[in-house]
């Protein structure tokens, strides 16, 4: 699977960079939370890194000041398994360089997605990048399995916390997995087995294998 750099001219259909924010002080933040010992981890609102100087400008500047939280996905992984999306863009920074497999919300037909639609990019580590809310995503992949990856995640508030009771209405309502989180699942993966929406055809992508 080819990986392009996050600054290639298609990546500007997925999302793009933020730049005059400095990233530094939640870098810091960041590497001071242990990796898991395998797989991933991930919390929507963590208290340390929320206390960092760079908060209120993500809050106040990047979401126009909009209630947001604050978290991490951290850990180790090469596998594509799901894609999600939001009503709102998500930031993300890492500690070190990360891969995102992302495809768009408008190649979902009739409820599904084939995963050879799905195009790998490359974020170098300390850069902030937009992917927009019509961006389909998941758990980051490391570059390097000794690293793994520590990848910031900036949402509005309350975003993959509990799911809302709701009675569905119409074909989205599938989908919707949690709080502002709507998820398409490889029949492979475990969220499938929980019962998640297998919305994903094709093989589920393993960059290892690539």
């Amino acid at each position: 699977m080819k990986i392009y750099p996050v600054t290639a001219p298609v990546f500007r259909h997925y999302g793009r960079i933020l730049d005059g924010f400095d990233t530094s002080s939640l870098l810091d933040a960041m590497a001071e939370i242990p990796l898991p010992g395998e797989g991933t981890a991930y919390k929507p609102s963590i208290e340390t890194l929320e206390a960092v100087d760079l908060f209120p400008a993500l809050r106040d500047r990047a979401y126009g000041g909009m209630p947001i939280q604050l978290g991490m996905c951290w850990g180790r992984n090469t596998k594509l398994n799901c894609l999600e999306y939001h009503r709102d863009s998500e930031l993300n920074v890492g500690t070190h360089d990360f891969i995102l497999l992302l495809a768009r919300e408008d190649e979902i037909e009739n409820g599904m997605l084939d995963t050879g639609k799905v195009l790998a990019f490359q974020i170098p580590a300390g850069v902030l990048v937009e992917v927009y809310a019509t961006t389909l995503h998941y758990a980051p992949c490391h570059v390097s399995r000794e690293d793994g990856f520590r990848v910031a995640v900036v949402l509005p508030k309350g975003t993959n916390t509990e799911k809302p009771d709701i009675t569905p209405a119409g074909k989205e309502d599938r989908l919707l997995w949690a709080r502002n989180k709507w998820l398409l699942a490889h029949p492979e993966s475990s969220e499938a087995k929980k019962g998640a929406y297998t919305g994903l055809t094709g093989i589920n992508i393993d960059i290892a294998e690539t």
